[in-house]
Formats: structure tokens, C-alpha cells, sequence
């Protein structure tokens, strides 16, 4: 009888059919090799009793790799925001609480091996095994095929842009609350307002009892405002 197996590659195991059912599944990626895997998803407590390697490396990796993905993505969808503007945009998305968050809710932990007798903080170790599989992506299929899964599968189902968006610091709000506080009149003037082409310029004021503080610009009126109100918390010590 002729061995098909070298055509047709070894049977997976029930552990690597799961694996490979979650990536399709979750980051809509096929994979070649289940050595990476395997491996980043597992943990530092399993990995020193058992004597394999830990999923740190490829945490490192992947840390990297999102990242740098994120940054084109920022740097594309908000292409009239400053740097100090997309940095903190992605501080948010790839914070502990963030990535956690998409691990939780990718039911990560399912999957995940670690010593389950120690005292271990799932959530901790969720969103390093999401950046360790981030770079397990990479080393398997590599950079573009890694964006693509980030882009169109994670972006898309596991990262509310909105919300994140909303929960940015209101400076305006603050500032206002600040001249309550301190009976203080707080306004905002337009000093000035352009539009090149299709795309409006606008340059704000903000007056702190009718003397001149902060001033910022932005494409729109609202945004100029939170420009101008941040630089005039800075100017007053309150920020």
C-alpha cells in the first residue's frame, strides 16, 4: 500500500483542530504551522513545570506587529489628526484593558494553558496571549497577512472605535467646569476659518474672563475648541 501521509501532511491532533477552528474562526486566518501556535498560547507557569517555552517571545513579537499596524491604521482613518492625537488613540486600543477586553471576548481562555492551580490573573494573561498569537500570525503567514486579520477581523469585531473616541478627555468640558468652579466666564472665538478645496481650517480661542489663553486649530469648529481648551488648562497648571 503506498503512504499517502507525505502528500497529504500528519493528522491533527484534537488539540491543533481546535486551534486551527478558533484562528479561522476569530482572526479569520488558515494556518501552516501549528508550532506557533501552540506556543503562544501557552503560559509561564505551564511552560516552567513542563520544560517548554513560554508564550513571552512571541508576546514581544506581536506587541511589535500590532503596534505598528495600528499606527498605519490611526495615521490613515484620521488623516487630519495630530501625532499627540493618534498616540493617544492607540495607547487606548492596545492598553492591558483593551487587549484583555478582545481576549475576554474572543473566550481566549478556552483555549489557553497555564496552571490552573496557581493563583493567576486571567485577565492578565488573556491580552498576552492575544499579542503572543498576533505574533504567531506573523512568523506564519506574514506582515500583510497579519494586517489583514488585524484590520478586517479584530478591528472590525472585537474594537468599538466610537466608544473609545468618546471616552477621550473632554477638555472643553473641563474648562467650562473650571470657570464654574472658580466664576470664571469661559468662551471660544473663531479667529479664523478657511476652506481649501473640500477641507475646512479653523483656528480657535479660548478666553478666560475675556483674556486671550489657549489657541487651537483643527477641520472642524469642535475640534479646534478641544485644542485651544487643552492648551489653556496647561496655561492655567490645571492639566
Amino acid at each position: 500500500m503506498v503512504n499517502l501521509l507525505p502528500f497529504f501532511g500528519k493528522k491533527k491532533t484534537k488539540e491543533e483542530l481546535e486551534i486551527s477552528q478558533f484562528i479561522q474562526r476569530k482572526f479569520g486566518y488558515t494556518i501552516k504551522k501549528h508550532f506557533y501556535f501552540k506556543k503562544a498560547l501557552t503560559h509561564k507557569s505551564i511552560a516552567n513545570k513542563s520544560g517548554e517555552m513560554s508564550n513571552e517571545r512571541l508576546e514581544f513579537l506581536g506587541d511589535a506587529i500590532l503596534d505598528s499596524v495600528i499606527a498605519e491604521y490611526l495615521f490613515i482613518k484620521f488623516p487630519d489628526e495630530d501625532e499627540g492625537y493618534l498616540t493617544k488613540i492607540k495607547s487606548k486600543i492596545v492598553s492591558r484593558r483593551t487587549l484583555g477586553k478582545i481576549a475576554n471576548e474572543m473566550e481566549l481562555s478556552l483555549l489557553m494553558r497555564y496552571n490552573k492551580n496557581r493563583s493567576i490573573k486571567i485577565e492578565t494573561i488573556e491580552g498576552n496571549a492575544f499579542e503572543a498569537l498576533i505574533g504567531a500570525i506573523y512568523l506564519d503567514g506574514g506582515y500583510s497577512a497579519t494586517k489583514k486579520c488585524i484590520n478586517n477581523h479584530v478591528f472590525r469585531k472585537y474594537v468599538n472605535f466610537n466608544q473609545i473616541l468618546e471616552e477621550e478627555i473632554d477638555f472643553k468640558s473641563k474648562l467650562y467646569i473650571w470657570g464654574q468652579k472658580n466664576r470664571v466666564p469661559i468662551e471660544f472665538s473663531v479667529i479664523k476659518e478657511e476652506n481649501n478645496r473640500s477641507t475646512w481650517h479653523y483656528v480657535v480661542v479660548a478666553l478666560v474672563n475675556t483674556k486671550e489663553f489657549g489657541m487651537g486649530s483643527g477641520s472642524s469648529k469642535k475640534k479646534a475648541e478641544q485644542v485651544a481648551a487643552k492648551e489653556t488648562m496647561e496655561l492655567l497648571g490645571e492639566e
